[in-house]
Formats: C-alpha cells, structure tokens, sequence
C-alpha cells in the first residue's frame, strides 16, 4: 500500500548548524540527499524535513523568505507516543540551542514546543489513546 509523505522545506541560516541540531535530537540525516546547502533530516518514514540555506531555498521560491525569528511561517507538530517522550525530545532540543516554548497541558492532551535555532516553532503532542475516535 502506497504511503503518501511529506518533505517540509525550511529555509535555515547554516546548514552545518541544523544537520548537528537535528542529529542532537536523535534524528539521522540522509546523505543522499544532503549538500553543503541542504540537509534532510529524516524523521520518519513519512516525513522528512529539508533544510535548505537559504540561497537555495530562494531557488524554489519567487517570494521572499520570511525571517522566522519574527514571523511565524508555520506550526510544525509531531506526534510523541507519551507525554514523558514530550518532555524528552523538547528538553534535548533546549539542551542543543533551542528556545523553549508554551506548555498545553489538558490532562488527554499534552504538548510543549520550541524554536530551532532559525526560530522554526516544533510542537510535540502526545494525546491519551482512549480519547481519540478512530
């Protein structure tokens, strides 16, 4: 069965810097696809997050860059299988440079974020099995 998946593209001031971020957090980077001007952190087998310099984030966009220190581009949310798996990835996120973010907390519903080191905000979210329909 096909598995559609999403490649998010971020624009990033150092690639260097991000691909030792994001490996930090415990995901790999696939040299595949990855230059001295783009890093793809594979997190998982559907989703892949490309981090391109910014000249050549600017090769596939006519429109400026957002500056992602002052605007929010978008609210990126993973899901987490326990509010404890929340908590880790988002305090080793802050331990390799990240600002921590809000904390939502409603009991079945758990989440905190951060920014990366170009401000991107990650959100993580863990959400009690026995309260989702499905």
């Amino acid at each position: 069965m096909y598995q559609q998946m999403i490649f998010v593209n971020l624009a990033v001031n150092d690639v260097a810097a991000t691909k030792k971020f994001f490996t930090e957090l415990g995901y790999t980077i696939n040299p595949q696809f990855t230059t001295d001007d783009c890093a793809c952190v594979v997190i998982s087998d559907t989703i892949v997050a490309m981090m391109l310099g910014k000249q050549r984030y600017a090769d596939f966009t006519e429109k400026e860059i957002a500056d992602s220190t002052k605007t929010s581009e978008a609210l990126l949310c993973l899901s987490a299988e326990s509010r404890e798996k929340v908590d880790e990835i988002v305090d080793k996120a802050v331990a390799a440079g990240a600002t921590p973010g809000k904390v939502q907390d409603y009991g079945t519903m758990y989440g905190r974020a951060f920014d990366d080191l170009d401000g991107h905000t990650w959100e993580f979210m863990w959400m009690d099995p026995s309260e989702v329909q499905g």
